[in-house]
This record gives structure tokens, C-alpha cells and sequence, in this order.
């Protein structure tokens, strides 16, 4: 999974410099962030890789193997 970095503007005219939307791909991560802002205009839209640590999963064996030593 991605996150995006988004800068917006709103229907009001103000701006957002940050909203970060966790998504499979960039058309997901702005339908979602049209849910939220509707009739907004993103400005930019930064790609990042989401953090090794929150990617790994931990399985029972794992943990039993750990506990056991």
C-alpha cells in the first residue's frame, strides 16, 4: 500500500498544504480524498512508500519462536 501526499484547494479557496490518504493507487487515495473535500482542486500529489516497519507482519510461528528462546 501507497501513500499519497496531497496539497488541495477548497471550494472556499483555502488552501491545505498536507492530507495524507493510505491507498492502493492514486485513484483510490483521490476518490477517497474527494469524499472528504468535495469539488477540490489538488495542487500536488506526493508518492511514498509506507514505512518498512508497518508493512511487516508478524506470524504465530514467529511470536512461538520467540517466546521459546
Amino acid at each position: 500500500m501507497l501513500k499519497f501526499d496531497f496539497s488541495v484547494k477548497t471550494r472556499d479557496g483555502s488552501k491545505i498544504v498536507s492530507v495524507v490518504i493510505a491507498a492502493r493507487d492514486r485513484e483510490e487515495a483521490e476518490r477517497r480524498l474527494r469524499q472528504m473535500y468535495r469539488d477540490c482542486q489538488v495542487l500536488s500529489c506526493e508518492t511514498r512508500e509506507m514505512d518498512e516497519r508497518l508493512k511487516h507482519t508478524v506470524s504465530l510461528e514467529d511470536i512461538l519462536s520467540i517466546i521459546s528462546k
